[in-house]
């Protein structure tokens, strides 16, 4: 079944629509309908009468203009775009500086435009024209944005979420009534204002995909070839750190599922006292056909670790720093692409490997184990860093680590006799290219069955390049320095304490660490083959 994404005439309507208010009140103000230009005299002249007999109230309008106007709407939406920033919601932060600018733009140019005259009995001085109410709209922008925004701020519940949106409807009408009751503008200006303001609205929301859409209806549950049922439940786990809360991401998300007959999915976030076990557990109950998950390398590994040997098909979305699985499984970085490949793909199953160590619980990864500098480089890296610039944080904890010591360990592959080495360290992969596709374990395959070790030992700083041209060139040559090693499983013994890692989560420092691969436990949605 082909499935094809709202076109490109459906977004140009729905941006008309929205500007159709707009279009209507200009055409009624500038053509001087009868009705409406009666009403706005009418108004005008009750409020000028009232005013001149009650400048006490004229002069709390006054106040209320002063403390409501534009700049203090597009100043608080340039809070709320740095608050967004910082949590990473960058399409978020976008859309609302883009929303702000052409709210004073096009009011400006509107202005310029029809150059109507205020209503000629105003209380007050105002310079400037009359049509639209730049107050009015820049309150209606700020109304709007809040609509969007707070439904995608992580810990904002309903209840919390009208607190904030029933006051600033509020503003948006005292903003209104307050131009109106000191003469400033005409109802009109002020009916103006709103409707250009949800015309950039619309406009806006359109172009960076974020549609305010009604919840679909479930659709019936379509039919393959085989004339078998396709699934149709699925479960989204995210880490909203990594994805910066997107209302974005939630919206395409739904949208890419829907188009391809899934239910409503289930959402589920992920906690700071857990990675995605407890999400993972709650996806099996739900009976999900697929699962996706969307978070750091971290997060992948905890998801699939639990959905091991349940038949139940993971479709990784890469959203974190280093997204290795997603590499090493061809899954595209950009979203769109990702979304398209893995729900368009096909089911593959791969290997994980159960690890276990001191210190260390029995766990499963999918990537890669380290011991060592590798380890260490991951400790070292600091979270901020890596949420500004990405993986090449790593480079920086690398330059940090250079000179990090050696260690003496003992190897045991599968029943064969210990060897012993001094390594500054030592990877056991799942899978082989690290980010950058450098092949630090060319031979690896995540579903061979094998567990691929690679043990690095330069003795000094100046051997490091030829190490690195080893690996890019991936030669199958033993050193002293390079070798590699294949087997089902795999026990490290080290001298002292070093830092160990889990696809790049850092689990502390210790002297074992033992793996054992488990073929072909996990389901995985990947690219379909070219």
């Amino acid at each position: 079944m082909n499935h094809h994404p709202p076109s490109a005439l459906g977004r140009a309507l729905t941006v008309v629509l929205g500007a159709l208010p707009f279009i209507v009140i200009t055409l009624l103000v500038f053509q001087d309908w009868p009705p409406l230009r009666r009403w706005d005299l009418s108004v005008a002249g009750e409020v000028a009468e009232y005013g001149a007999s009650h400048p006490d109230v004229v002069h709390f309008w006054q106040v209320v203009a002063a403390i409501t106007v534009p700049w203090s709407a597009r100043a608080i939406i340039a809070i709320i775009a740095f608050y967004l920033w910082h949590r990473r919601a960058r399409v978020l932060t976008i859309w609302l500086l883009v929303t702000a600018g052409a709210e004073l733009g096009l009011v400006q140019a509107t202005k310029a435009i029809f150059e109507r005259p205020r209503p000629a009995q105003m209380l007050v001085e105002i310079d400037g024209w009359s049509y639209v109410s730049a107050h009015a709209a820049a309150a209606f922008v700020l109304a709007g944005a809040l609509g969007v925004v707070l439904p995608s701020v992580r810990g904002w519940r309903r209840r919390f979420r009208l607190l904030v949106t029933l006051p600033t409807i509020a503003v948006v009408w005292i903003v209104s009534v307050d131009r109106i009751m000191l003469d400033a503008h005409y109802v009109s200006d002020v009916l103006g204002g709103w409707a250009l303001g949800l015309a950039i609205l619309t406009a806006t929301s359109i172009g960076f995909g974020l549609r305010p859409g009604l919840r679909r209806r479930r659709r019936r549950t379509p039919i393959d070839h085989d004339g078998a049922s396709v699934p149709t439940r699925a479960a989204v786990i995210v880490n909203p750190i990594k994805v910066g809360d997107g209302v974005a991401f939630r919206r395409k998300v739904n949208r890419a599922l829907a188009l391809r007959g899934f239910d409503d999915p289930l959402w589920l976030e992920t906690q700071q006292d857990d990675a995605g076990n407890a999400m993972a557990k709650r996806a099996i109950e739900n009976e999900s056909d697929l699962v996706l998950v969307a978070g750091g390398d971290g997060t992948v590994r905890v998801v699939c670790a639990a959905l091991a040997y349940t038949g139940i098909p993971v479709g990784v979305i890469p959203a974190g720093t280093g997204n290795l699985l997603a590499r090493n499984l061809h899954i595209p970085l950009d979203l769109d692409d990702a979304l398209e490949r893995i729900l368009d793909g096909r089911d593959r199953r791969i290997d994980l490997v159960k690890v276990h160590g001191d210190g260390l619980d029995t766990d499963r990864f999918a990537v890669m184990a380290g011991l060592g500098l590798d380890a260490a480089i991951i400790s070292d890296a600091p979270p901020q860093l890596k949420a500004q610039i990405g993986w090449t944080a790593y480079l920086v904890s690398a330059a940090k680590n250079i000179n990090h010591p050696s260690v003496r360990v003992r190897i045991c592959l599968d029943d064969d006799e210990p060897v012993e080495r001094r390594v500054r360290t030592i990877v056991v992969g799942n899978v082989g290219m690290l980010q950058a596709n450098i092949p630090l374990l060319p031979d690896a395959r995540p579903d061979d069955g094998l567990l691929d070790v690679v043990m690095i030992a330069p003795r000094r700083v100046t051997q490091w390049p030829l190490v690195f041209w080893r690996v890019m060139t991936r030669t199958k040559r033993t050193e002293m320095y390079l070798e590699r090693f294949t087997g089902r499983k795999v026990e490290i013994t080290a001298a002292v304490d070093v830092q160990r890692q889990l696809d790049g989560d850092g689990v502390g420092p210790g002297r074992y660490l033992a793996a054992e691969v488990e073929p072909g436990c996990l389901v995985v949605r990947v690219p379909k083959r070219r």
